[in-house]
């Protein structure tokens, strides 16, 4: 099993985004905590990050250093955001497969 690591952010609390989202998923790869780490938005924190400009930016610095950012789709179109999201970069797709087969691999999951 590959060293890897998925970070589940459904948050809208700006704070939480700010102070352990980023900070947390940016270090887990710059300091090599973790080989692969991958940020999924779900839900409120897609609508926090698309109206937050210090969030994309910071979001942008997760890219550049490796975290891969994807977003679930239907979350997305519910809140009519999905363009908002590829335009900064995030990866948006039906992610429920995605989370499942994670989950079932036995990787590591934090939910936020």
């Amino acid at each position: 099993m590959r060293d890897r690591l998925l970070v589940l952010w459904t948050s809208g609390d700006r704070t939480v985004a700010m102070n352990m989202v980023c900070m947390y998923t940016l270090n887990s790869k710059i300091k090599g905590w973790w080989e692969e780490v991958t940020l999924l938005i779900w839900g409120a924190s897609g609508d926090l990050l698309v109206n937050d400009s210090e969030l994309k930016k910071k979001i942008a610095e997760l890219q550049r250093a490796g975290v891969d950012v994807i977003a679930c789709k239907r979350c997305a179109e519910n809140m009519g955001i999905v363009e908002k999201l590829e335009e900064n970069g995030v990866k948006v797709f039906y992610t429920g497969e995605f989370l499942t087969e994670w989950l079932k691999s036995g990787s590591r999951l934090l939910t936020i």
